[in-house]
């Protein structure tokens, strides 16, 4: 019942600490597009892909206890920061794990937010000509260049090129 839960938990677990909503959002979707066993719907929003289910996991996580959701500021700016607690391990010690995935979550969290929304957004269009999908997130009103766009490009074939075997897509 709790298999969707344990999923989230297991990811902030084996991220660390991850800093903000948003990108946890973008974290979470992104490792659903290149396989991993991620089921919450999505849809497009103010910032690309946002999944209300997820959001909901969240919440929920943190009124079991499960994850500690702390709201920090820095410069100005509130976000909010998520990390494991002990009863999380010991729920995450009796449920069906993911994938060790340690090595791409780390790789994921330590990207900005801004980064890993353009991914997202790229992924989101992944269907259309890479031209179409570039227009697309360009035209969402960031200031993505070409050099942004590239680096995008290049981290998603990084990120499918060492996701683990086994994985289908």
């Amino acid at each position: 019942m709790l298999e969707d839960h344990a999923k989230i938990a297991a990811l902030i677990h084996q991220a660390g600490e991850i800093a903000g909503r948003k990108k946890l959002q973008k974290m979470v979707y992104i490792l659903q597009k290149i396989g991993f066993p991620f089921h919450e719907t999505y849809r497009f929003h103010f910032y690309g892909p946002y999944s209300e289910e997820l959001t909901m996991q969240l919440e929920e996580l943190c009124d079991f206890g499960f994850i500690l959701e702390k709201q920090t500021e820095t410069s100005g700016e509130h976000y909010y920061c998520y990390r494991l607690t002990e009863e999380g391990e010991t729920f995450l010690a009796h449920t069906k794990q993911l994938p060790y995935i340690k090595s791409i979550a780390e790789k994921l969290n330590a990207e900005t937010a801004a980064f890993l929304e353009l991914v997202s957004i790229l992924l989101y269009f992944d269907r259309l000509p890479r031209k179409s999908a570039i227009e697309k997130a360009q035209v969402i009103g960031k200031d993505y260049n070409q050099t942004d766009m590239q680096r995008a490009y290049t981290f998603i074939a990084a990120l499918y090129a060492n996701k683990p075997v086994g994985l289908s897509l």
